[in-house]
């Protein structure tokens, strides 16, 4: 691990976070390769840390006075080349842009140099009642930021 990673939550370089993982005997099916589901929760975890890192939290804004939380509304992925038992993996993350009640990113999963597996990734800011809300300012100020930063 290294000092930038000493928490375990990755870290932010421009406007990517980077997580690392190891892949481990329950992430693989039978055949030994990760199975195609896990790559999404590799994926949810790169989202969450990403968040966490640029302090946003999500159980406060859930249990605050607009209750809102987020769900992947729209995703279309590409496994491009299987992963295994053991593999150090990268999970890359980056927020592309926001519109009302919309945060979309790109995210990967790598191996070293190869590209295992890519997604679009939209998702929507819900308040308790499962509707549709803005998402909050203090997220569309830390994503401006991002970009902006990158640029």
């Amino acid at each position: 691990m290294t000092e930038r990673d000493a928490d375990g939550d990755g870290w932010i370089e421009g406007a990517t976070h980077y997580l690392p993982l190891r892949v481990q005997y329950e992430d693989t099916d039978l055949s030994g390769a990760v199975y195609h589901a896990n790559y999404l929760k590799f994926m949810e975890r790169g989202r969450s840390d990403y968040v966490r890192l640029i302090a946003i939290d999500q159980t406060a804004l859930a249990a605050g006075p607009e209750g809102v939380f987020f769900v992947v509304r729209h995703c279309a992925i590409a496994f491009l080349k299987p992963a295994r038992l053991d593999d150090r993996l990268q999970v890359r993350t980056r927020f592309t842009g926001d519109s009302g009640a919309r945060l979309n990113c790109t995210q990967s999963v790598w191996r070293g140099t190869e590209n295992l597996a890519r997604a679009d990734i939209t998702l929507a800011c819900v308040g308790k009642d499962g509707r549709p809300k803005r998402l909050p300012a203090i997220l569309r100020q830390a994503v401006a930021d991002l970009l902006t930063d990158a640029e």
